[in-house]
């Protein structure tokens, strides 16, 4: 599974892709806790730093770029969980969210 994130810095915001095993339940929402997709590689246990920007919008346009997130679809932290929770209860849909919106289509550049 893989989500982005966007990280306030001293000055600056820092954009993160975050690929962890979904091992996730009903009951087990924290996706902070799940292990990194690739439990050899260090880095993706903090996620990969996709890039930085001065601005809060500069940051949404990277992950955009980078990732294919679609800036209506951004949540809260605290709100990821919810999100995920929708998701399980679906039955994890492929290519289609919970919401019946489809999901990004994913440059090569990830």
């Amino acid at each position: 599974m893989r989500y982005v994130e966007v990280r306030a810095t001293k000055g600056s915001f820092e954009v993160y892709l975050h690929m962890v095993e979904d091992v996730g339940s009903e009951s087990f929402l924290d996706l902070g806790t799940f292990p990194p997709f690739d439990p050899d590689d260090e880095a993706s246990e903090f996620g990969l730093l996709l890039g930085v920007a001065e601005e809060p919008l500069a940051a949404l346009q990277v992950a955009e770029q980078r990732t294919g997130a679609e800036r209506g679809r951004w949540v809260n932290e605290d709100v990821v969980q919810d999100e995920y929770g929708d998701f399980v209860r679906a039955g994890r849909p492929a290519g289609i969210s919970a919401d019946g919106r489809r999901w990004p289509n994913v440059p090569d550049a990830v």
